[in-house]
């Protein structure tokens, strides 16, 4: 998690109180961090363990004894002695009033969106049996793919202003490119200037795509391939280079639709480019290699992995015994 990442190591140990459970905290651990280890559920929409908590949907808001308002729990940093509760009833309308007011300008097409099944704010609806909202839409329409680039599509209508993108531009990427433009209720992810991906220098590494908990950003290649359920995960290792990528493969009837990076991975802690999210034609394609080849009088002919190696490792010899070891140079 992004906070075991950030903080100090302690040997101290705080006591705190979470609905009636007393449960042992280390210093600098947030409430929703703490709640998460003692197997308590607090919703979130805009948290993500990978990323420095924002506590910009406040759907996460518990009661802390003692303060005036209500705290979100992903920045909340707990103190000894603190006493929180989860499931009181206004921490509960409070939740479901923000939720409420995202759906008011959120387009109800679950039917047809492609993360229907993997949306969070499907499943926040879901959880706290909000049929439709209350509030009547406020958010003028947006373009939706208003940019030409080949890969990331673009639906701002569907935008909860949970920042993910952003900080995963910023932290995880370092590129920078995505930030919040205007304010109220015309305020929309953007590039600086609102110039299209490829003009801010934009590395389509597909963070943001990864990040988004709505489909407001999403991947332009897989759309109407594959629901999410009826997809097989398969994790692998990223081919194009030597960095040992872990990707996550969506696979259905035996056919890569989509590609994502694997969190759980120390090697890249689900970061990818450009190639390992996006480049994966090359895995159906009719022109792609699939069983080793060598040169036999002139001409490419099949052979077996064994012979293949053979071959190479014995051109690697002549070529060292000829020229000395500096001639040789391999390339992953």
């Amino acid at each position: 998690m992004y906070g075991n990442r950030q903080r100090k190591k302690s040997m101290a140990t705080i006591h705190i109180t979470i609905d009636g459970k007393a449960i042992e905290a280390k210093p600098g651990m947030t409430i929703l961090e703490v709640a998460r280890e003692a197997n308590i559920h607090i919703p979130t929409l805009c948290y993500h363990p990978s990323l420095p908590p924002d506590g910009a949907c406040r759907v996460c808001l518990v009661q802390v004894k003692g303060s005036p308002t209500l705290q979100t729990a992903c920045t909340f940093p707990v103190s000894n002695g603190m006493e929180v509760l989860t499931d009181a009833p206004e921490v509960k309308l409070a939740r479901r009033t923000v939720v409420e007011l995202l759906l008011a300008d959120h387009p109800l097409d679950c039917m047809t969106c492609e993360s229907a099944g993997n949306c969070e704010l499907q499943d926040l609806a879901y959880e706290m049996n909000i049929e439709r909202s209350q509030f009547p839409p406020s958010a003028e329409p947006r373009p939706v793919d208003p940019d030409p680039n080949p890969m990331i599509r673009w639906d701002m209508n569907k935008c909860v202003l949970c920042r993910r993108c952003v900080r995963a531009c910023h932290h995880i990427t370092g590129a920078d490119i995505l930030t919040v433009s205007d304010r109220g209720f015309p305020a929309m992810i953007s590039t600086a200037f609102g110039e299209k991906l490829e003009d801010a220098a934009c590395e389509f590494c597909g963070q943001c795509v990864q990040f988004c908990p709505v489909n407001a950003i999403s991947e332009k290649i897989p759309r109407r391939k594959a629901r999410e359920w009826e997809t097989k995960k398969v994790r692998t290792t990223c081919a194009y280079c030597g960095c040992g990528c872990n990707l996550e493969l969506h696979v259905k009837d035996n056919e890569v639709v989509k590609v994502e990076g694997y969190f759980g991975a120390k090697a890249n802690e689900g970061a990818t480019c450009v190639k390992g999210r996006f480049g994966y034609d090359y895995i159906n394609h009719p022109d792609r290699l699939t069983t080793p080849l060598i040169r036999k009088n002139g001409e490419l002919v099949e052979s077996t992995w064994g012979e293949a190696l053979d071959v190479v490792a014995k051109k690697f010899g002549q070529i060292k015994e000829e020229h000395g070891a500096d001639a040789l140079a391999v390339l992953t």
